[in-house]
């Protein structure tokens, strides 16, 4: 039987050819109908764990999409996730380039690295797989499709509603925790498992999601901690050597390690800027909603405007369901939140002297971890262009290439090479690029993951807070800046020195802060190994290596 119960709404479109429910909202009905699990979940019982732990995210937006905001505003839990990286983790065509460049450099570990990098990207699908005594796998599940299995769909789905709400507070914080050190109950059956939120339910609505879900809303503070984040977002990788055997340990991202050491570990949480909280009361679900306090909205806005972007142009091959208008509004959010919260930039002195301009450039990081942070292919650099009376450019520094590279960086013209941490810049080939720069066993520059042993720059930006003298080893600042008094948790001062004539003044001077999450180099190394996912990805790349970065801020001045 399917359940029936009054609400405001009425759902009732299939997508895919009908095989799996989508729901869309009418606005003018009165009865919702709550449609069971597809039959293409009912595989095989015995491929199945002895509990069933997921369920798609449909059976959540039947109740948790067309919320509006007191001034209108859609604030849909469904609609913001459905467009958001953690909906598209598994549909990610530089991830899945990524997992087969590294199984190409170590064939002989393939099942332990599919394993690893599902943990994360496809994590229901891999938890299944775990529960079952077997490891998680990433291609089996792709390319997306219309989905054959339940795994499919579960892994389609990437990190959906069911994954997140279901984590306890066990081992939260601790080593154990991280690198997809999750823990889900897998004992309680379906119809009495909890799954978490912020909010107190009462009897009567949770009889509505029993219904509808088949999970008890248990309210738990735990899911607003930093520490629930780091699950994921704190992940180990082991270096392989030629044979195999394991020869080291990487750091691959640590912002709540970064966060930790900050002084905002005292009073913002990783969700307070990545899922903010409304300013006024609203409705969590649809169906019979109260108005809640401190509304936390699912758009987990980080630094990643560009893969949207890549999901919207290239959608049927990537297996997109988001409409192209949420997209839009996921990039165009990303972008206006990177450009008013994530870093403040200043020139505090120009004059000209002896011939030469002589400029100070401040850069200050205002996010509560790194700048950039996490995956390490991310990178800011600073821009600088001084052009005379005439509008004739005499000098620049940090120019963004059409192809995405920028001029003057040795990595981007050498893969073994590294653009340094600077004190003084004085001309066009030298740049200040904030990035972390990965090395091998044989202390060669890498962006093989499972290549690399550490990090022989990491100059990013550092938190308010964030001493590098006492950082521990996982998140030290390393090479130059380690050394540079001026770079601390107050910012970075870069000097610039300029011969120039004083006939051609007076001089104008513009410096901006760009940001790229995916450089050149990550995406052009993929280019060496010949299979359908590094070369299409590389592919979508060049098609749009122009949008690949943005200005973070900027500031200008003029000396006469």
């Amino acid at each position: 039987m399917l359940p029936i119960f009054y609400g405001t709404r009425l759902m009732a479109a299939f997508s895919k050819a009908g095989r799996r429910l989508s729901m869309h909202y009418i606005s003018h009905s009165v009865i919702i109908i709550l449609f069971s699990f597809t039959t293409l979940a009912q595989t095989t019982p015995a491929a199945q764990p002895a509990v069933q732990v997921f369920h798609t995210s449909d059976r959540c937006l039947a109740c948790h999409n067309g919320l509006v905001d007191t001034s209108g505003t859609d604030i849909s839990i469904g609609t913001n996730w459905q467009s958001s990286m953690m909906a598209h983790s598994a549909h990610d065509p530089y991830w899945q380039a990524g997992v087969r460049r590294e199984i190409m450099d170590h064939a002989e570990a393939r099942g332990a690295i599919e394993d690893k990098c599902s943990s994360c990207h496809m994590p229901m699908a891999r938890f299944m797989a775990k529960t079952a005594g077997q490891e998680g796998r990433v291609f089996k599940h792709l390319p997306i499709a219309p989905a054959l299995t339940k795994k499919d769909i579960l892994a389609a789905e990437g990190v959906s509603c069911t994954m997140c709400h279901q984590i306890t507070e066990e081992k939260l914080g601790t080593e154990e925790s991280f690198t997809a050190g999750f823990v889900v109950d897998t004992q309680t059956p379906l119809g009495q498992r909890s799954v978490f939120g912020p909010f107190d339910v009462d009897a009567g609505r949770t009889r509505v999601m029993l219904s509808s879900a088949q999970f008890v809303p248990t309210m738990k503070t735990h899911i607003q901690d930093s520490a629930f984040c780091a699950t994921c977002h704190t992940l180990y990788t082991h270096a392989l050597g030629p044979d195999g055997e394991v020869v080291g340990e990487l750091p691959e991202q640590v912002p709540y390690l970064e966060w930790k050491h900050s002084a905002y570990k005292e009073s913002r949480n990783c969700q307070s800027c990545h899922m903010p909280v409304l300013t006024k009361s609203a409705a969590i679900s649809s169906v019979l909603g109260l108005p809640r306090e401190g509304f936390s909205q699912h758009i987990f806005r980080g630094g990643n405007f560009f893969m949207p972007k890549i999901f919207n142009q290239n959608r049927i091959e990537l297996g997109v369901e988001a409409l192209p208008s949420d997209l839009n509004r996921t990039v165009n959010e990303t972008v206006a939140h990177l450009q008013t919260k994530t870093a403040r930039l200043a020139i505090q002195q120009a004059n000209i002297t002896e011939g030469r301009l002589q400029i100070d450039v401040s850069v200050k990081n205002l996010a509560g971890h790194k700048l950039p942070t996490a995956y390490p292919s991310r990178r800011v650099w600073l821009n600088l262009t001084v052009r005379d009376r005439d509008g004739r450019t005499v000098f620049t520094s940090g120019k963004l290439q059409q192809d995405g590279s920028i001029e003057g960086n040795d990595n981007d013209v050498d893969p073994e090479q590294y653009e340094p941490h600077y004190t003084l810049i004085e001309n066009r080939q030298q740049v200040q690029i904030y990035e972390a720069i990965m090395i091998n066993h044989q202390d060669k520059v890498t962006t093989g993951l499972l290549s690399a042993v550490g990090y022989i720059k990491d100059n990013r930006l550092l938190p308010e807070g964030f001493d590098k003298k006492t950082a521990h080893e996982d998140i030290a600042v390393r090479g130059a800046a380690a050394e540079d008094e001026n770079f601390n948790d107050k910012g970075d001062l870069v000097s610039y020195s300029i011969a120039i004539s004083e006939s051609r003044s007076p001089y104008s001077i513009v410096v901006m802060l760009w940001y790229q999450p995916i450089a050149f180099r990550w995406a052009k190394n993929l280019a060496a190994y010949k299979a359908a996912e590094t070369e299409r990805f590389v592919g979508f790349f060049d098609q749009m290596a122009q949008e690949s970065a943005v200005i973070l801020t900027r500031d200008q001045k003029t000396v006469e």
